[in-house]
């Protein structure tokens, strides 16, 4: 496994101020070798000077405090618009000169012969099998099973408990929903949803939809149901 070609600097500015940035903030700081220095949003969303006793910065002008040449970048933003907010913030940053950084958890197994990209941030208790293939900004939540010789391309949100079996092709910009399931030799188009608790047994076209439908609503309260 290789998340970097190269080495980067450790001193890192996080893009984003949600609570995935906070997250990515605890990780990196506890978890890995990287320093995080300053969080950087958009001058119109920016609401604050402070986050995480860190100063909060224009992201139009972060380069200008924080050079490309000695601190890197994490762009911490969830999947909005079918990830490509945060596929944006990624283009942006590099054009700056940034090095996008990756984290992989200490508490996760990724096999050595796995490729892995920049801007990519595996949680803990993730399995990534041999011979896979993961992109540039993919992010595992907790939990997942990434099957052998699969490919996740650029800029996915994996949510948590997921199952990906053996060659299986997700393509660019998909989300894939918490406990979800997709069978072994299965081909997943790009900008795809697939919701939570769905599975996917056959191809898939772009920007398909699916998700399974909610639970049934029992007539009765727990406390009836207990009582009987």
């Amino acid at each position: 496994m290789s998340p970097q070609s190269e080495p980067i600097p450790d001193d890192i500015v996080i893009i984003g101020d949600s609570a995935f940035a906070e997250i990515a903030c605890e990780y990196f700081t506890h978890d890995s070798s990287h320093e995080v220095v300053a969080f950087a949003v958009e001058s119109e969303f920016r609401e604050s000077d402070r986050l995480l006793d860190r100063p909060v910065v224009d992201f139009e002008t972060v380069e200008e405090q924080f050079p490309p040449d000695e601190f890197s970048a994490f762009v911490a933003v969830a999947y909005t618009d079918c990830n490509r907010l945060r596929e944006r913030f990624c283009i942006e940053a590099k054009e700056k000169g940034y090095s996008l950084a990756t984290y992989v958890s200490s508490h996760a197994f990724v096999w050595n012969e796995s490729s892995l990209g920049e801007n990519c941030f595996i949680f803990e208790n993730n399995v990534v099998q041999p011979f896979t293939e993961i992109g540039n900004d993919v992010i595992l939540w907790s939990g997942n099973h990434i099957g052998h010789h699969s490919n996740i391309d650029d800029h996915c949100f994996i949510s948590s408990h997921v199952v990906i079996s053996g060659f299986v092709s997700v393509g660019r910009n998909c989300f894939i929903g918490v406990n979800a399931t997709v069978a072994d030799n299965t081909d997943i188009g790009e900008y795809c949803l697939i919701g939570a608790d769905t599975t996917i047994l056959g191809d898939t076209a772009d920007e398909e939809v699916y998700g399974s439908s909610q639970s049934e609503l029992k007539p009765y309260s727990s406390t009836e149901y207990f009582s009987e």
